[in-house]
């Protein structure tokens, strides 16, 4: 089978949708299917094209037995919604421009918190005569209107027609929880039409028991060895109210043996940093985006997992992965988020929820954690088999070709019936 993906984001980028998308084709492909993947030049999230890249109309490459084509677009750092929807825009309309010349696939899958890539999908499926996948990974556009990025009620309108009309026509819905299925169903969208497929953990990159090479690391990150680390990886935006670790900072000015370690960049950086600086919290490294090969030596030098989002009804309906990563490794997590999120944690066993933006909170579980070494060995114990259990990302793979394969094969033998007549 061919698969033809649609994606923004895609390695070497490291953020999570270029890292699903990349864990899903590789295994695809080891399985034996064809995968083409249609992307843009990597530059999220500062909006500056990696070494080795160029911004060009069209160029390929293979990334392990994948066939990765790249489009030109508008390239913007990952801040400022009238830029960024420029960025979405052009790539929707590169990728119209491409696909008459892309190769017939069996399937086209196109992934979204945004739907001007996600309707690329359909665009591809009216010329091509291909099933259409839409992968959700955010609901869209409540997501940004959950932040206050837009008000405008024309946009907000016009945004809310499209969310309709791609799940009118998708062929099939893969929502990445349980709560974004349940919210569709209100919506009209039959059950038969919806899979979920959650967000995983590629346990051969994160092993708990391997040894970790610090030398990739920055040194001021490196340095941290032997301190008791609270790490936030991630998107530094607005939904995750990062004002939360600089608040508990402060809170944690006399327990010199705990520091807060965050990695990622996003558009709340250059003011986060400015804060810690005025408050002089030198027990905050922020060390700015680093390379998914990198992730395994931070979390070897990582002592507790944060998973912060705002105290929003929405963020009640999401499960950010960096939860797999981190139960994967076996470090505990302080969840900042309500919902489905906590019952996976809570279920796992491997950590503890606090009220969203709880500066509070999150540092009194931090000096629970860090002064009763039992209650730390027994959270972080039981997060990697659970992950092995229920969220190995090959695993996850395989049930969304399952639920692909089906749709093909409905497909050909419907074709087959209208010739027939």
């Amino acid at each position: 089978m061919h698969i033809l993906f649609l994606s923004h984001y895609f390695p070497p980028e490291v953020n999570a949708p270029a890292s699903r998308t990349f864990d899903h084709c590789k295994t695809w492909v080891k399985q034996g299917h064809q995968v083409t993947v249609v992307t843009c030049a990597p530059n999220h999230p500062r909006g500056k094209v990696y070494d080795g890249y160029k911004n060009r109309l069209y160029s390929s490459e293979e990334i392990d037995g994948i066939r990765v084509v790249r489009l030109w677009t508008y390239i913007t750092a990952n801040e400022g919604f009238v830029k960024r929807t420029l960025g979405y825009v052009s790539y929707m309309l590169a990728t119209f421009f491409y696909l008459p010349f892309a190769p017939r696939a069996d399937v086209v899958i196109s992934t979204s918190p945004q739907f001007f890539n996600g309707l690329a999908g359909y665009a591809y499926k009216l010329l091509k005569r291909t099933p259409w996948v839409l992968e959700i990974r955010d609901l869209w556009p409540e997501s940004i209107l959950a932040v206050g990025a837009i008000k405008n009620k024309k946009i907000i309108g016009l945004l809310e027609w499209l969310e309709r009309f791609a799940y009118r026509k998708a062929d099939h819905i893969v929502p990445v929880t349980d709560a974004f299925r349940d919210y569709m169903l209100n919506l009209g969208v039959p059950a038969e039409k919806i899979t979920v497929i959650k967000n995983g953990v590629d346990l051969s990159l994160y092993d708990d028991s391997s040894e970790a090479d610090l030398s990739v690391l920055p040194d001021e990150v490196a340095a941290l060895q032997g301190r008791f680390v609270a790490a936030y990886v991630g998107t530094h935006g607005m939904a995750h109210h990062l004002e939360t670790i600089l608040e508990a900072a402060e809170l944690l000015r006399d327990e010199p043996g705990i520091v807060f370690l965050t990695v990622g960049e996003g558009a709340e950086s250059a003011r986060l940093r400015a804060l810690r600086d005025e408050k002089g919290l030198d027990n905050v490294i922020m060390a700015g985006q680093l390379p998914k090969t990198a992730m395994p030596a931070i979390w070897a030098i990582s002592d507790v997992s944060l998973v912060l989002l705002k105290d929003l009804p929405l963020f009640r309906t999401v499960i950010p992965s960096k939860i797999f990563e981190s139960m994967a490794m076996g470090k505990p997590i302080i969840l900042g988020v309500r919902g489905e999120s906590q019952q996976i944690v809570e279920s796992a066993g491997a950590g503890f929820a606090i009220t969203p933006q709880s500066a509070d909170e999150l540092a009194e579980k931090l000096r629970l954690l860090y002064n009763d070494k039992d209650s730390y060995q027994r959270l972080a114990g039981s997060g990697r088999g659970f992950v092995q259990t229920h969220y190995d990302r090959s695993t996850l793979a395989q049930r969304l070709l399952s639920a692909i394969e089906g749709l093909v094969a409905r497909g050909r033998t419907k074709r087959r019936s209208d010739s027939a007549l």
